[in-house]
């Protein structure tokens, strides 16, 4: 069976230290198997216990009791995440600049549509579902597409990963 593969918000970025070896360790005190991670910036894979959304909520709580923050823990399958590479409606021309932000659930279409008015110069987006693709123009570090601007335009929060990370966890998940 593919690894779940669980994503967390804001890791290792602005203060927020989560070591990769502490997430593997507290996921699998939550009951979780065939732990791993990939890379530092809140990449995990794992068999989780029971349903997959009770896991994130528990593996929220342990993070926030633990480090004394918030961090959203949204997880996806490895075909949720092959179907949102197959549907991703941006010719990619540097996977870099390409991204796939999964959402904690899918968007108001109201909010969707008024989101979408809004101008954000050369970056593309578009809402599919629970996740908001991404082409960044000149890159995410640059832009004013952010974190903050997503999650208070569309109402749910998110986190991004680019198309080379996000192929490597389908890679990784296939294990």
């Amino acid at each position: 069976m593919p690894a779940r593969v669980v994503l967390i918000r804001a890791i290792n970025v602005g203060g927020a230290k989560l070591p990769m070896a502490d997430l593997r360790a507290m996921a699998a005190e939550l009951g979780a198997t065939d732990v791993s991670t990939y890379i530092a910036s809140g990449n995990l894979l794992c068999q989780p216990p029971g349903a997959p959304g009770d896991f994130d909520r528990a593996l929220e709580q342990a993070i926030t009791d633990r480090f004394g923050y918030v961090r959203e823990v949204i997880s996806r399958s490895r075909d949720d995440l092959m179907h949102a590479l197959d549907v991703h409606p941006f010719d990619v021309v540097n996977p870099k600049f390409s991204y796939v932000y999964c959402l904690t659930g899918t968007p108001d279409p109201g909010r969707v549509a008024d989101f979408a008015e809004r101008d954000f110069g050369a970056d593309e987006f578009r809402v599919i579902g629970a996740d908001l693709h991404i082409r960044y123009a000149d890159g995410a570090g640059v832009s004013k597409l952010t974190a903050p601007v997503i999650a208070k335009g569309l109402g749910v929060q998110g986190t991004g990963r680019n198309l080379k990370t996000i192929r490597k966890l389908i890679e990784l998940a296939a294990d």
